[in-house]
This record gives structure tokens, C-alpha cells and sequence, in this order.
């Protein structure tokens, strides 16, 4: 099968691999779509330390079913299906308490970190569990489907924090993260949905997304949340860049009590403001993957009432991949998701 290699960092190459073969509880997908993400984005170069070559990136995909393994009975070849990102053990304590995204045995899928080594799906076959694989609606478009992955991450980091009807939010950062949180949020019944970031591009879409209103991030950010909650701060702040200065911004916007929810995971480490996280009661929650969601996110965004296609910027082929990926590394301004199609021609 072809499939893009990150051969060493910064490298990817189209090669030619193994087909992979179920094993039991097992299926083959044939990928028809798989998007970038922006941590694919950050393994490229190493600077994760997640990404480590030889590995066939790729965890946001969508396909049908080519092969099923043996003690499969609730797939076939032919359907249409995407797949959860995680490998859980589903035998943990954490997976017998529903936290299958903290299971102590996790693989991610097109992930490399050293404990383990899992290919991904930037290749024309991937081989998955059944038990974390779900049927597709017709309706749904197969580089829709490849975004089904990030929309169950927002909507299992707005489950965190207690959104009441009439509440009040942030949101720092509009990436792809950043604006399925952004309409998550709404779904979840906040009345105001406040939306940061540094590139206007990205605000123009957040604001026909529906956001309240756009801001740009800068040194009068907290002045501008103030003044649109009357001096109060948003409830719930949701980051999603997860650096130093975007995480104290969040922690600075956010009300007294309120919570602030941490998303964004480029930095191993950062600086916050305790005193403020202290002495006004915050909470702060670390938001890992998905637990369950998938879903309801087939559902909200078949439904429509969460929206995908406006963050697709380009569906590619596979042979492409290695241009789009230095594309994405050079930060082009304009881009959002691109999705690889394995199957497309040049």
C-alpha cells in the first residue's frame, strides 16, 4: 500500500509498505480521508517528542471497511465508518470508570513516543479496533467525517467545566480546536461566546461562525473581557493554544470561581499566575482527548448544528502530503484543516 512516511524529522516520503492484516476484534480500513493536525503538525519537527521516526503519522481519518477480523460481528466490508483516535485497554480501572482517554495501557494512533509505536492513517489502509470504530451517516462526506476526531475533543473539553444555561465564555485560540470549542460551547447553552486569537483571518471565521464577538489578542485583552461581562470575567475560559502567554491570558479573563479549561499542548511547560488562580478560587481542568463523545459529535455535526466544512482549506492527495505538511510548518496564513485523500490521483 502507499503511504507518507515521516522518514526522520522533516522528512515525509510517499513509500511503499505492508498492507496491514486484522487481527481478532480487529478491522482494515480503507482511508478515504485524513486531516493534518496541528500536533502532526508540531511531531514533524520532533519538538513533541511524540512523532518519532520511522512512523506513518495520521489520527483524524474516515474510510471504509476493506477487511474484518475474527470476533467482529457489528461491521462489514463496505460500511462506511471513522474511528476514535485512542487504542484503549477497556480492562483498566480508568476504562471500567468511563475515563477510556486516561487508560494506563493508551496508544494513539500515528503516534511514536517511545512506549509504544502505532501507524497511522496518512496511508491507504489502517488497521484499527472494532470496539472504537462507528458507522457513518450517509450524509456526512468522508473530509467531514476525518474532522469527527477533533469535534469529540472540543466537545469532551466543554463537558468539564458546569456550562448553565446563560453562562458566559472565552475562547483563546481559532484554530480548528478553537472553533469547534467555540460551537460546542453554544450547543452546550452559553449565551455569549467570546473569541481570541492573533490572525484577523482566523476571527473573520470565527465571527460567521457565530461568535459574539471577535477579539484580538494583545496587551488589552483583559480590558476588552471586562468591559463586554461588566467587570465581571467569562464563567468558563477555554485555551486552546497551550503556551505561556495564551494560558495566563485565559487565567486573567476568567471570572472569580470560574473555570478555566486547558486544551492547547505544545509547551511541556508553563508559566501561571497562582495568586490570581489562588485567590479567586479557580479551577483549572486538563482536557485529554475524548471519553465517549464520538457519538454525539456523528450527531451534531450530521445534524448541522456543528459545522466542519468552513475549517476545511484544501483536500489534497496523499502524494501531496509532504508540500502541504511544509505549508503548514511555514504557518501560510489562510490555512486551516487539509485533509489527504490516499485514493485521489494526482
Amino acid at each position: 500500500m502507499k503511504a507518507l512516511l515521516l522518514s526522520e524529522y522533516k522528512t515525509m516520503q510517499l513509500v511503499d509498505l505492508p498492507s496491514p492484516e486484522p487481527a481478532p476484534g480487529e478491522i482494515v480500513v480503507r482511508v478515504a480521508a485524513c486531516g493534518i493536525c496541528g500536533s502532526d503538525v508540531h511531531g514533524y519537527d520532533g519538538s513533541t517528542g511524540r512523532r518519532i521516526p520511522p512512523l506513518v503519522m495520521g489520527h483524524e481519518a474516515a474510510g471504509v471497511v476493506a477487511r474484518v477480523g475474527e470476533a467482529v460481528d457489528n461491521f462489514r466490508e463496505g460500511d462506511r465508518v471513522t474511528f476514535d483516535s485512542t487504542i484503549y485497554c477497556g480492562e483498566c480501572a480508568s476504562c471500567r470508570g468511563g475515563m477510556v482517554n486516561l487508560c494506563d495501557r493508551r496508544e494513539v494512533l500515528g503516534v511514536s513516543c517511545g512506549q509504544y509505536r502505532r501507524n497511522g492513517a496518512f496511508a491507504e489502509f489502517v488497521v484499527v479496533p472494532a470496539r472504537i470504530t462507528y458507522r457513518l451517516p450517509e450524509n456526512l462526506s468522508f473530509p467531514e467525517a476525518a474532522l469527527l476526531e477533533a469535534v469529540s475533543v472540543a466537545l469532551h473539553a466543554v463537558s468539564l467545566p458546569a456550562v448553565r444555561p446563560g453562562s458566559t465564555a472565552l475562547v483563546v485560540g481559532a484554530g480548528t480546536i478553537g472553533l469547534l470549542v467555540q460551537q460546542a460551547l453554544r450547543v452546550a447553552g452559553c449565551s455569549q461566546v467570546f473569541v481570541t486569537d492573533v490572525d484577523e483571518n482566523r476571527l473573520a471565521l470565527s465571527r460567521s461562525l457565530g461568535a459574539t464577538s471577535v477579539l484580538l489578542s494583545g496587551p488589552s485583552l483583559v480590558e476588552q473581557v471586562l468591559q463586554a461581562t461588566h467587570d465581571i470575567g467569562c464563567d468558563i475560559v477555554v485555551e486552546a493554544v497551550g503556551n505561556t502567554p495564551a494560558i495566563q491570558s485565559a487565567i486573567n479573563c476568567v471570572r472569580k470561581g470560574g473555570d478555566v479549561v486547558l486544551v492547547g499542548n505544545i509547551t511541556p511547560e508553563v508559566t501561571i499566575p497562582l495568586q490570581r488562580v489562588v485567590s479567586c478560587q479557580l479551577t483549572l481542568h486538563g482536557s485529554c482527548a475524548s471519553a465517549g463523545e464520538y457519538p454525539h459529535a456523528i450527531e451534531l455535526l450530521s445534524s448541522g448544528d456543528i459545522k466542519a466544512k468552513p475549517l476545511i482549506s484544501a483536500v489534497a492527495p496523499l502524494a501531496e502530503g509532504p508540500q502541504w505538511f511544509e505549508r503548514l510548518y511555514a504557518r501560510e496564513r489562510g490555512l486551516m484543516k487539509v485533509i489527504l485523500d490516499p485514493g485521489a490521483s494526482v
